[in-house]
């Protein structure tokens, strides 16, 4: 931990070290405070400030003083921050990823996974800071000129969540920051110190003062406090990441302030396994996108659409894959809520005529937060795993006898974030890709996947807008034309 910097001085409370925010560049330590419990273990881990309307003041008015400077600053000084909090990043890759698995009870691969994307997102975008271009467009009067300038913003609210918080924190502040938008991060109350250790390397690398803000609160206040900041005139647009039915809510408090979002939400990926698959490659990449971080992705596979011709040869890798890749750790979820939630959804598919193709549901476990791996054989829509997203280690198998089926399944669903298909036929791929309904379909590889160099976004009720590549940097910059006569 020598790595930390002298500011991270923890406030010492009842049961030890105590989470801070970051205002105006400055560590800030508010006086109620919340639990934080590792999953893992059950034991309380350390505490957080709870912000309340004294904090969020603070912050928006950092942001929106830092935001007539920051919007000066030149590409290359913002590049040369970014490409510093790289390297700070990969230096205290350890201690990083312990807080993460700490709050979330993820394994150590997971850790590193997210913090090598991180690195990359600030290498991608520190490399794109110059791309962002006017026009001058020709007018219908000769004598009038014309040029279509980008600007920012001014402050954004960034909403990030517990399961991914590197690379979701990262990329909910770093493409308005590039742009010259000034942040504040309303940190995920699963895991505090994970968002504290992100906004901690901006700073070590001379982000300066006010230009990304942090505050956390305890469950309770989400509400008011997300409110709070929506209508607050200086946040000019806001991301979320996270559920359909909290979307849902941030879309419509944001509409009521005319405010423009960018929401990516969840998720029912289906994963279609066709006749003349690669069964090896397709049981393979079907378990880790099923499984992968405990099934906690926006991105899981939930549905496994397979080909009547080849379903027992199917069930039969998919399983190996799966004791394979899983062995017998038992996966970890992010609270015993979750549990719950996933033993009720195979409950009730097993009650309706659904097989468990792996895993009991019966079956105790050591903590509340632990569950089996669960394969569930002949879903249909009358189950409400069907439809529901699980959002843990559940995958439905559904049996397919023709393309327009399993276009028609992978489609009966309210989201639309991600999707595969696994064909040795380009052309029937191509054909499923074409009408399949989400943002992303990929061609024998997992539903999971998601880099600095791809627009990421979903269709329906997963969401609208996009992060990523050149998509990402356009949608924090506004056009403004300027006419002039000659």
């Amino acid at each position: 931990m020598g790595d930390i910097p002298d500011r991270a001085a923890p406030a010492v409370v009842t049961g030890g070290y105590s989470v801070p925010f970051f205002i105006n560049g400055e560590e800030v330590h508010p006086q109620t405070k919340f639990q934080i419990t590792s999953p893992r273990t059950g034991e309380v881990v350390h505490h957080c400030g709870s912000a309340t309307d004294v904090e969020v003041s603070a912050a928006v008015d950092a942001a929106a003083n830092a935001f007539k400077t920051w919007k000066n600053t030149l590409p290359r000084e913002r590049r040369d921050i970014f490409l510093k909090a790289a390297d700070i990043l990969e230096r205290r890759k350890e201690e990083l990823g312990d807080y993460l698995i700490e709050e979330t009870g993820s394994p150590r691969q997971w850790a590193d996974f997210n913090i090598g994307v991180t690195k990359e997102f600030l290498i991608d975008v520190a490399g794109r800071l110059s791309s962002l271009e006017g026009s001058i467009p020709t007018t219908e009067d000769p004598t009038v000129g014309a040029m279509v300038v980008r600007e920012p913003f001014g402050v954004i609210l960034a909403i990030a969540p517990w399961n991914a918080p590197y690379i979701l924190g990262m990329r909910s502040v770093l493409f308005p920051i590039a742009a010259g938008n000034t942040a504040i991060l309303k940190g995920s109350e699963a895991c505090p110190r994970t968002m504290w250790g992100l906004c901690s390397v901006f700073h070590e690398a001379g982000l300066p003062a006010g230009v990304l803000n942090l505050i956390v609160h305890e469950p309770a206040n989400a509400a008011s406090i997300t409110q709070r900041l929506i209508a607050d005139p200086n946040i000019k647009k806001i991301n979320f990441t996270g559920s359909t039915a909290v979307g849902r809510i941030i879309g419509k408090l944001a509409a009521e302030h005319l405010k423009p979002v960018l929401l990516e939400l969840g998720g029912k990926a289906p994963a279609i396994v066709w006749e003349d698959a690669d069964l090896e490659n397709a049981a393979v990449q079907c378990a880790l996108g099923a499984f992968l971080n405990s099934g906690q992705i926006c991105m899981s596979t939930e549905r496994i659409l397979i080909h009547k011709n080849i379903r027992a040869e199917f069930e039969k890798k998919f399983v190996s894959a799966i004791d394979h890749i899983f062995g017998s750790e038992l996966p970890v979820l992010i609270n015993s809520l979750a549990v719950e939630k996933n033993k009720k959804l195979v409950q009730d598919a097993v009650g309706k005529g659904a097989s468990l193709l792996y895993g009991d549901v019966s079956a105790e476990e050591a903590t509340k937060t632990q569950m089996r791996h669960f394969v569930v054989s002949g879903v249909s829509p009358d189950m409400d795993m069907y439809k529901t997203e699980s959002f843990g280690p559940t995958v439905s198998l559904i049996e397919i006898k023709s393309e327009e089926e399993a276009l028609r399944i992978a489609n009966d669903t309210e989201y639309g974030l991600s999707s595969a298909v696994f064909t040795e036929d380009l052309r029937r791929g191509l054909r499923f890709a074409k009408r399949i309904e989400s943002g992303a379909v990929h061609i024998n590889s997992m539903t999971v996947h998601d880099e600095t160099a791809l627009p990421h976004g979903g269709a329906k009720a997963s969401g609208y807008g996009r992060f990523n590549q050149s998509h990402g940097m356009n949608e924090w910059v506004r056009t403004k034309t300027i006419t002039y006569k000659y």
